[in-house]
C-alpha cells in the first residue's frame, strides 16, 4: 500500500512539473525593446487584423528601441503612449493600403522617394534599417532630446546625429497621434528619406511628410 501511494505521489509531480514547462505563457513579460527607456507604458498590445488582412509578418512584429535623453517623468510617460501607439498603427492594414496606395503627381509615388516605388518604401519602414545603424532589425532606433524654441519648428534631426530634437513648444500640447506623427516623420530621417526645406507644394507628398501623417491620422483611431 505504501509503495502504490509512493507511486502515485511521484507520477503526480512528474505530472505538475510537465505541464509548467511545457508550452509558451500568455503572460510572458514584454521584450526592453519594445519600449526601450519607454519603460511605463501601460499597453504594448497590437491589434489583430482580419483574417483576409495582408498585413506582413515584419508588421505585426515592429519593434522601438527609443532612448530619452533629458525627458522629464511627465514627458516620457506620454512619450511612451506616443511610442505605442507607432507600433499599434504599423500592424494595420490601414497602415499597410495607405503607404502602398499614396499617390502624387498622376502615379502610385512620393515625392523625393529616393527612386523607389511605394512597396520598397513599405518594405524599408519595416526592415527599419537606419542611415547610421544599416542593420535590418525590424526596430525603430533612436534617441530624443527635448528644447524648447519659440519657433514654428515642430522637431529636427539630421543625418550625422542618432536622436531627433523634438520642440516642447508644440509637444506639451500635441495629442498622443500628433506626437507619434512627429516621431515617425524624425525616424524616417534617419531611413534616409527627405523633403524640401522651404514649404513647397510637393513636400507634403515626400516620404516623411506623408507617411508621418498617416501615423497621425490613423493613429486617432486608438485614442
Amino acid at each position: 500500500m505504501k509503495k502504490l501511494m509512493t507511486v502515485m505521489l511521484l507520477m503526480s509531480l512528474l505530472s505538475v512539473s510537465c505541464n509548467k514547462s511545457g508550452g509558451s505563457s500568455s503572460d510572458e513579460s514584454i521584450p526592453s525593446s519594445d519600449t526601450a527607456t519607454a519603460n511605463s507604458a501601460d499597453d504594448t498590445t497590437t491589434v489583430p487584423p482580419p483574417a483576409s488582412s495582408t498585413v506582413p509578418a515584419l508588421a505585426l512584429s515592429f519593434q522601438t528601441n527609443v532612448n530619452y535623453m533629458n525627458l522629464t517623468a511627465t514627458e516620457e510617460e506620454k512619450y511612451n503612449k506616443a511610442v505605442v501607439m507607432v507600433k499599434k498603427v504599423v500592424a494595420t492594414e490601414k497602415f499597410r493600403t495607405s503607404v502602398l496606395n499614396h499617390f502624387w503627381n498622376g502615379a502610385k509615388q512620393y515625392a523625393n522617394n529616393r527612386g523607389l516605388s511605394n512597396a520598397q518604401i513599405y518594405q524599408s519602414v519595416l526592415d527599419a534599417a537606419e542611415s547610421l545603424k544599416p542593420i535590418k532589425n525590424n526596430t525603430m532606433d533612436l534617441g530624443v532630446k527635448m528644447y524648447y524654441q519659440a519657433s514654428s519648428i515642430v522637431g529636427y534631426t539630421n543625418g550625422s546625429i542618432t536622436y531627433i530634437n523634438v520642440n516642447t513648444k508644440f509637444f506639451n500640447t500635441f495629442a498622443t497621434n500628433s506626437v507619434s506623427g512627429n516621431l515617425f516623420h524624425e525616424w524616417l530621417h534617419k531611413l534616409g528619406y527627405g523633403h524640401d526645406s522651404a514649404a513647397t507644394a510637393q513636400r507634403p507628398y515626400s516620404v516623411p511628410y506623408a507617411v508621418g501623417y498617416m501615423i497621425r491620422d490613423i493613429g486617432k483611431s486608438f485614442l
